[in-house]
């Protein structure tokens, strides 16, 4: 008995050390603190308030995912697309950036996976996506006041992750989204940051 006792603490020790052992993965922040980038949820979410912080139109369309699918779904988003590129331009022209319009970042949580499993099976199967998570993030607006997002990300089959600004026009994407709870997890936490 005493040999089996010594041998299953010897295995849990090694288990214990092996799972130690498991490197978190590497994410390269921007200068502010936050992850960006397509390599990664966290950091295309961020490069989408960035846009709007920025006003830079070009990073806008570039982080968020080219139309797709077919009908209703692809004319409404393709002309949010639009519309949010030119009221970007307008805002830019513009002296004073406006008062609701976001200022910062203050905290960017880990991506999470939606608990519903229907929309990742339906993301792969009819448009063949390869990811779906969503990241809750907070900000400062121009007039300092709070505001918080839960941002849609796709992983394309180019393996980089885009936003999907519109989630309410895919719902077989987005079910169970906003009844999600709030994220509680840091990024920092998910990852080893490289600065």
């Amino acid at each position: 008995m005493k040999k089996l006792s010594v041998l299953a603490f010897l295995l849990l020790t090694a288990f214990c050390a092996c799972a130690a052992d498991v490197a978190k993965p590497k994410i390269k922040v921007a200068a502010d603190g936050f992850p960006a980038g397509h390599d990664t949820p966290e950091g295309a979410a961020c490069d989408l308030i960035r846009a709007f912080i920025k006003r830079d139109a070009a990073l806008f369309t570039n982080i968020c995912i080219e139309p797709f699918g077919q009908g209703k779904q692809r004319t409404n988003y393709q002309q949010f697309i639009e519309r949010s590129v030119q009221s970007m331009k307008e805002e830019a022209a513009r002296k004073a950036p406006s008062p609701a319009g976001p200022k910062s970042i203050t905290k960017v949580f880990a991506a999470r996976t939606l608990t519903a499993r229907g929309p990742v099976a339906f993301a792969y199967a009819a448009v063949d996506f390869r990811g779906l998570k969503f990241v809750d993030l907070k900000t400062l607006r121009q007039s300092g006041e709070p505001n918080d997002f839960r941002i849609m990300l796709i992983k394309k089959s180019d393996d980089k992750w885009y936003v999907y600004p519109t989630p309410q026009f895919a719902e077989l994407l987005s079910q169970s989204l906003n009844s999600e709870r709030p994220s509680t997890i840091d990024f920092s936490e998910a990852y080893e940051v490289e600065k």
